[in-house]
């Protein structure tokens, strides 16, 4: 079987190429996918070590691990990751381990409460999100919002400066190209590098920074 047509029928996934079901995941699957997001030629040991740590921590731990955790355990700095991945951590290596910050991101009953895009409250005003606290329409996006998810994500010290930075690049590249910025992009304009991003959203990139921001990768 060819590897254009090994995703008609053999997996099931979403309109973003991601498992539906990270059961589902085989090595194959890594290596079909790898065309489809930037990588060229056969799939390393390196890039082996990344995904089957992503594997092995989703397995062991019922979540995707955060950026931080994988780079730290598999000894790369974010330049290396970029050059394995250049798509990004979650658009390129997560995708290739057939994992997302979706699977196992909080108790089922905390998602069940808020499931079919529930209304949550941040101070008097409330805001559409998703079962995961994203908001579900970035234009509802506020100050006030990013103030109430900070708050939630229990980020030391409340937003500073330097995290409004980063929020404000976030939606203004957003609402530019229509696109969420990668995380090496965002890490490169902001002058910041991974140790710093996860002093400012020790929670991750995706599950802080762009849900911060009213954002969704995904």
């Amino acid at each position: 079987m060819e590897r254009a047509s090994l995703f008609e029928g053999k997996y099931r996934i979403d309109s973003e190429g991601f498992l539906t079901n990270p059961i589902e995941w085989d090595e194959e699957f890594a290596r079909a996918m790898a065309p489809r997001v930037k990588i060229e030629g056969e799939l390393t040991p390196k890039h082996w070590e990344v995904i089957r740590f992503i594997r092995d921590y989703f397995t062991d731990e019922g979540v995707c691990p955060l950026i931080y955790q994988t780079c730290r355990q598999t000894r790369l700095r974010l330049n290396d990751l970029r050059t394995l991945f250049p798509t990004g951590y979650l658009r390129g290596a997560c995708r290739l381990a057939g994992i997302t910050y979706r699977h196992g991101y909080l108790p089922l009953a905390w998602t069940d409460a808020f499931r079919g895009g529930a209304r949550e409250a941040a101070g008097e005003k409330s805001y559409h999100v998703n079962a995961q606290g994203f908001l579900l329409d970035s234009l509802e996006w506020d100050e006030e919002f990013a103030a109430g998810q900070a708050r939630q994500l229990k980020v030391p010290g409340g937003l500073s400066a330097e995290h409004w930075k980063v929020i404000q690049y976030l939606r203004e590249s957003f609402h530019r190209t229509g696109e969420v910025p990668t995380v090496y992009e965002t890490c490169e304009v902001n002058g910041i590098d991974l140790d710093e991003l996860e002093r400012l959203f020790p929670d991750g990139y995706h599950r802080g920074a762009i849900r911060i921001a009213g954002l969704r990768a995904l």
